[in-house]
């Protein structure tokens, strides 16, 4: 009997959480990802330090984890999403979380839509400092394969999505990333992202996979480094929004391949198209996309 969900659902609100930030996890955070940079590392300079963008996947992610215990639903079908993959992030940065902020997640679900693969979800999550402004937002889509749509699909709200592009002739730029075999362990422990296809060989072998794989947003946190790098002038706060869809494994023990597609002016700032290739040249993030504005003198 396969397992089906309804688009009813779409809207359904989540209990608030409340996280205070330390700089122990966002530091920890960036070593997880190899990024030295100043603004996540050097507590002397001058206006302290920031989390890197990406952090902001573990500050829900203790959401994510347990979703079950946050939806305010009685009847919601937990066990469709014992099926999920993360699919997709987008991630939108109003400013940067840092250490001593206190955050409140708000949490709803934002989409319920039929996909060739089974049904995608997408919850968003407001996460709101002590004064109720609004510090970033994350519409994080999982996949969960195999269980039917029952209905057309509902998304109460338009979903963001990232400017059309047509891919040119070749890479503007390309940054070659190893991939240790510890790096999935380290990003585990550094995170608190913990789920075991990272980290045990029997799990991930028991679930179809050829092995452990390195986790998407650990991809993703690579390439948001790169762009920040060579894009941003190394300053994050540059950096206002991330999308991408995750389309591919990447192995331990590898050199996965940052790649800029594009890159097109506007008023806002910068567009910027990329796609992360694992070892096979294959898509491991596909469709990527960084916002980024020019470097604010308040930002530095």
């Amino acid at each position: 009997d396969a397992m089906e969900l309804s688009s009813r659902f779409a809207g359904t609100r989540l209990r608030d959480y409340h996280t205070e930030i330390t700089w122990r996890r966002t530091m920890n955070f960036a070593a997880a990802v190899d990024d030295p940079n100043p603004f996540y590392m050097d507590d002397e300079r001058e206006g302290g330090i920031m989390a890197p963008p990406v952090f902001g996947v573990a500050v829900t992610w203790p959401i994510v984890e347990r979703i079950w215990e946050y939806l305010e639903s009685d009847d919601f079908p937990m066990d469709v999403m014992m099926t999920q993959v993360h699919h997709t992030e987008d991630l939108e940065f109003q400013r940067p979380i840092r250490p001593g902020d206190r955050l409140t997640i708000r949490g709803r679900i934002a989409a319920i839509l039929p996909h060739r693969a089974g049904t995608r979800v997408v919850v968003r999550f407001d996460a709101l400092n002590r004064e109720g402004d609004a510090v970033f937002t994350e519409h994080i889509g999982a996949l969960l394969r195999g269980v039917r749509c029952s209905d057309a699909g509902r998304s109460p709200a338009p979903l963001p999505e990232p400017p059309s592009f047509q891919e040119g002739a070749g890479p503007l730029w390309e940054s070659p990333i190893f991939v240790d075999r510890l790096r999935p362990h380290v990003y585990d422990g550094c995170t608190d992202i913990v789920f075991p296809i990272h980290t045990s060989r029997s799990f991930a072998r028991q679930v179809g996979l050829p092995g452990i794989i390195l986790q998407g947003t650990a991809t993703l946190a690579f390439a948001a480094r790169e762009i920040v790098d060579r894009e941003g002038e190394g300053t994050p706060s540059t950096l206002r929004r991330l999308s991408c869809r995750f389309t591919g494994m990447v192995l331990p023990g590898t050199t996965i391949r940052v790649q800029l597609l594009g890159r097109g002016e506007k008023e806002e700032g910068t567009d910027l198209h990329f796609h992360v290739l694992n070892q096979e040249g294959r898509r491991a993030i596909s469709d990527g996309y960084a916002l980024l504005t020019h470097v604010r003198p308040e930002a530095v």
